[in-house]
């Protein structure tokens, strides 16, 4: 299975239901585990409820202390409520301006979207404080090998660096981001080699050097087929 929208009719788990109490639901992106993301209401009122099914090894408390703790420094939404049952976790959220990088919108202009998610990945490592963050996505604690290359630069990393986690804006800049639940300290390449792998998934190969034109960094052979394994292969 690969994440997208969702490809037939989903049945709206029970927390879900509860938030929406009587507004509109609609599921908009499903990821590979089995968890589901819906916008419930609109306007004012709009908000993005996420669920994680038991089982799937995502448990969503994790990602509300991620985004409670970065929002101060940059563009994440605010989490209005979180909770666990026996059947899975959800996370209730602010909605923010902007859509996904991968939306039909920006998937027809997709040299703005890419530029958009360098220079919003390079913001976020730029802004996130690395002495003051108490997470870790250090190839240690991802489970990688001791052959791993030197350090280029820490940086908080988001830890799911594809393109439809970045929001675009109107005006064609990165609006916020989105799914944080493994940020941590890491090597920045940890970052940009997926990034820039998943502009090829999303929009089709050779948009890997405006992604890091825009970021402000040398393509790096070394720590991208590093980091990529780490990915394919870990966590």
């Amino acid at each position: 299975m690969v994440a997208g929208p969702p490809r037939g009719d989903v049945v709206v788990p029970t927390p879900v239901a509860l938030v929406a109490s009587g507004r509109d639901v609609r599921a908009v992106w499903e990821n590979e585990r089995g968890g589901l993301t819906f916008e419930v209401g609109r306007g004012v009122e709009r908000v993005f409820v996420k669920w994680s099914p038991a089982g799937s090894m995502i448990h969503l408390g994790r990602e509300a202390e991620r985004l409670a703790w970065a929002r101060p420094f940059t563009v994440v939404a605010k989490v209005i409520d979180q909770g666990a049952d026996d059947a899975g976790s959800w996370l209730v959220t602010e909605a923010l301006s902007g859509e996904s990088a991968v939306s039909e919108r920006w998937q027809a202009d997709p040299a703005v979207a890419v530029t958009a998610i360098g220079q919003g990945l390079r913001h976020l490592h730029d802004a996130l404080p690395v002495d003051e963050c108490p997470y870790s996505w250090s190839i240690e604690d991802r489970g990688g090998s001791r052959d791993a290359p030197p350090i280029d630069r820490l940086v908080v990393c988001h830890g799911d660096p594809c393109a439809p986690n970045t929001l675009v804006g109107d005006d064609g800049t990165c609006s916020g981001h989105v799914d944080l639940g493994a940020l941590g300290v890491a090597d920045r390449w940890a970052d940009l080699a997926v990034a820039t792998w998943s502009t090829e998934w999303n929009y089709g190969p050779g948009w890997e050097e405006l992604l890091l034109d825009a970021y402000g960094v040398a393509f790096d052979p070394l720590r991208t087929e590093y980091y990529r394994d780490l990915w394919e292969f870990g966590t």
